[in-house]
């Protein structure tokens, strides 16, 4: 096929594996469109991405490297890329200004530090948990009760963000995730929650300083500007918070779903045949909290098999599509199957991209899993298989809500 041949993807993302496979069988590399209409390359298959995500002819940044990024102006319906390019931080920027721009952040999320929260997501947990019994009627959304507000609540806690601040924080990520409405006027409400929810949260720590990393950023702008500007510092946060809870709601979330709907395999967890690091692993192989994100760019022309990328062209990073190549993870791919060997999903990212909250997002899996269904052994999704709907996005890849019964 022909870049004048473009599949436009779905940008309710309501079958995301199914899509994946259509366009796997066009070729490792397909020109599709995304929504609004913005061209694009989507990698097919697990070598493939993790090959032009280690590549580093492939950049992050638009303002160098995207041939149409003067043009966004004259689209109105592309304004909704700017939540994901129109940004300054680690999410887009390429070379020394990434590095720079990860050290700032990394050491708030080492090994040590993650562990040291370990009580304080237990506590959460437990809380959580407890509100769900109490609240037990004939069906609880356990993203509502669980998946949702345990990692929303550590996010605001290490970032600082005031519990006045927390619902539009909420809303704000969520209306960036949402790709469903490519219009105008979403793109500028989306812009202009960035523009106050986020002063807002510089203003008061500026005003109220604490134990956060939004007290130390603003501490690192102040004191050395070379290191962060304040457009970085507001983006930065922007990136920190989103992906600090929006893709933690997803991998719990979806994990209870997948094994829910396998009762064999949830079988073996309680049995302790399967570990829930397996569980975790496997969730986000074949059902990764972001199925696909925009964007990166080649720096020169690529060729990847027989189809030549141009420099300066779009690439979306698709890890759904990764995750269910059955080139790489067997011809049962798009089965969720907690016995297979899948600690090599991409879905963290690989290399000097590879994201730095990933041992937190971890840990509140592997809390909450385990405490939910030791919790309710009887546990069972109330609207059985046909009746949950995805997220209207083609970047996020986790349900609306999961209505359940605690107890069989």
């Amino acid at each position: 096929m022909t870049v004048t041949d473009r599949i436009a993807l779905d940008p309710f993302g309501a079958d995301i594996a199914a899509e994946s496979a259509r366009l796997r069988a066009l070729g490792p590399i397909v020109p599709v469109e995304l929504p609004g209409g913005i061209p694009a390359w989507a990698p097919t298959g697990y070598g493939t991405l993790k090959e032009l995500i280690l590549d580093p002819r492939v950049s992050r940044d638009p303002r160098l490297h995207w041939r149409l990024w003067p043009e966004i102006g004259e689209h109105p319906s592309w304004g909704w890329i700017l939540g994901w390019v129109g940004v300054v931080n680690m999410l887009s920027t390429y070379g020394p200004d990434h590095t720079r721009l990860r050290k700032l952040v990394a050491p708030s999320f080492t090994h040590r530090r993650t562990e040291a929260m370990r009580p304080r997501v237990e506590a959460i947990t437990s809380e959580l948990l407890a509100a769900l019994e109490a609240a037990d009627g004939e069906v609880v959304d356990v993203k509502e009760g669980l998946a949702h507000p345990l990692p929303m609540r550590m996010i605001c806690e290490l970032m600082g963000v005031p519990d006045a601040l927390w619902e539009d924080t909420d809303r704000l990520i969520a209306d960036i995730m949402d790709t469903s409405d490519p219009s105008p006027e979403h793109a500028a409400s989306v812009q202009r929650q960035i523009g106050t929810v986020l002063p807002a949260l510089i203003a008061h720590r500026a005003e109220h300083p604490g134990d956060d990393i939004t007290t130390e950023l603003i501490r690192v702008r102040d004191e050395d500007g070379d290191r962060l500007s304040d457009e970085e510092l507001l983006y930065t946060l922007l990136l920190v918070i989103g992906a600090g809870f929006e893709t933690t709601v997803n991998l719990i979330g979806n994990a209870v779903v997948a094994l829910l709907r396998r009762p064999e395999q949830l079988a073996a967890v309680r049995a302790g045949e399967i570990g829930w690091d397996a569980v975790v692993d496997e969730t986000l192989r074949a059902h990764p909290s972001i199925a696909s994100l925009p964007l990166r760019f080649a720096v020169t022309d690529l060729t990847v098999g027989e189809v030549t990328i141009s420099a300066g062209d779009a690439i979306i990073t698709t890890y759904a599509a990764a995750g269910l190549d059955p080139e790489h993870y067997g011809p049962d791919a798009d089965r969720f199957d907690a016995t297979r060997t899948a600690d090599d999903h991409l879905s963290f990212g690989i290399g000097v991209h590879r994201c730095i909250g990933a041992p937190l997002a971890r840990m509140e899996a592997l809390t909450a899993l385990p405490a939910l269904f030791d919790r309710f052994p009887g546990l069972r999704l109330a609207e059985g298989d046909g009746g949950l709907r995805q997220v209207p996005s083609f970047i996020a890849f986790g349900w609306q809500e999961i209505p359940v019964r605690l107890r069989g």
